[in-house]
């Protein structure tokens, strides 16, 4: 009866219903956070819809979609961190008792937490296409081309395909006053093609994302077709001569090199906590020549990792790591800011709902120069230029 009384609204009707519920949400949460005896209170929720199709060779290993709800209450005392996670937001005061009774077994000092102007904001998601219109079996449909177009090639051994697109609408408020309602809309598509002959094997990858735009990844035959192709021109590359050579790298793996060996050592939370960082990754320190920038930002519009808002409601920012070679930021969440006396910088993330948010990187890239290919390699007697 309840099901036929819904369908019978009209549209006018349904939306009123739905700001009926948001509002009734808004006010237990802000009746939640209200008189507490804690530094520090946040409330977060999250509903997300995610789908993930997994191919091994030709067989589909993995097709389906899942849905969840759940929140978090994570409380400040005396430098004391609670964390209590849930599926069920009724009773939300009870939880935020809970999790500032946890923090009071562990506060033992006085907390050190940024001060943030509070932020009332709802953000939505426009995608050209979003792959929660697309129907599943459209999807599956162009995964199988794609595996087919890497499988029907000569030397081809087997093959690697994993898609996942997720939406995330979270609602996070705290006890200054913020107050976000975010959606965020993702798109990953990854496929490998693994070569083989006698003894060699050779494989080749291809890796693509985006802000929910699932036309970033139709349209790929050729591309798909090239990769696989590639991966059978190595079984009969030379192999790198052994020994100390200049190495020149390619955007993407300039990237990840970027990511890995400076990105993870600039997240405070890390240096905070290791005295062998802290005598490296001083500030001021000179890392490179003038012509090296590195930075990191969730402010830069239209990159997977970007973001109005991180998981503690701190606007996002574009951050220079390393400005004319020289270290001048690191990555911060509220707790680190304040420990390290430096500025915010929009980085505290979490992987969902389960877990507290923690300092990590967003968009990071090493900001393009002046020269061309031909310019960077014209010097180089014998060297290797390394590709994705």
């Amino acid at each position: 009866m309840v099901e036929v009384i819904c369908l019978a609204f009209s549209l006018s009707h349904r939306l009123q219903y739905i700001d009926l519920v948001n509002d009734k949400m808004q006010d237990e949460i802000t009746r939640a956070l209200k008189d507490h005896n804690a530094d520090y209170v946040e409330i977060r929720l999250e509903e997300s819809k995610t789908t993930r199709i997994i191919y091994r060779s030709e067989r589909l290993e993995e097709i389906g979609r899942t849905s969840s709800l759940g929140g978090n209450v994570r409380a400040l005392v005396k430098g004391g961190w609670g964390f209590i996670s849930f599926n069920n937001a009724n009773k939300l005061r009870g939880k935020v008792e809970s999790a500032i009774g946890q923090a009071r077994l562990v506060g033992k000092e006085t907390s050190k937490f940024s001060q943030a102007e509070p932020v009332i904001d709802v953000v939505t998601s426009e995608t050209r296409k979003n792959p929660l219109t697309v129907p599943l079996a459209s999807k599956k449909k162009l995964l199988d081309e794609y595996n087919d177009i890497i499988l029907s090639t000569p030397k081809i051994q087997t093959s690697n395909i994993g898609y996942s697109d997720s939406q995330k609408k979270i609602t996070f408020a705290n006890s200054e006053g913020t107050y976000i309602e975010q959606t965020k809309v993702d798109l990953g598509l990854r496929l490998t093609a693994i070569a083989a002959e006698d003894s060699q094997v050779q494989q080749i990858g291809l890796s693509l994302g985006s802000q929910g735009d699932f036309s970033a990844i139709e349209g790929l035959q050729e591309q798909v077709r090239q990769m696989a192709q590639r991966a059978v021109r190595l079984l009969s590359a030379h192999q790198a001569k052994g020994g100390e050579h200049t190495v020149v790298l390619d955007p993407v793996l300039a990237g990840v090199f970027a990511h890995e060996a400076f990105g993870h050592l600039s997240e405070a939370d890390h240096v905070y906590e290791n005295k062998r960082l802290q005598d490296i990754m001083v500030l001021g320190r000179q890392f490179g020549d003038k012509h090296l920038n590195i930075v990191d930002g969730a402010a830069v519009p239209g990159l997977r990792g970007s973001y109005k808002y991180d998981d503690e409601g701190i606007a996002a920012t574009k951050t220079y790591l390393i400005r004319e070679g020289v270290l001048e930021s690191r990555l911060h969440s509220r707790e680190t800011a304040a420990k390290m006396g430096e500025k915010l910088t929009g980085n505290a993330r979490s992987i969902s709902y389960l877990f507290p948010p923690i300092v990590r990187m967003t968009n990071t890239y090493i900001e393009p120069g002046t020269l061309s290919l031909e310019d960077i390699i014209s010097d180089i007697e014998e060297g290797i230029y390394v590709k994705d």
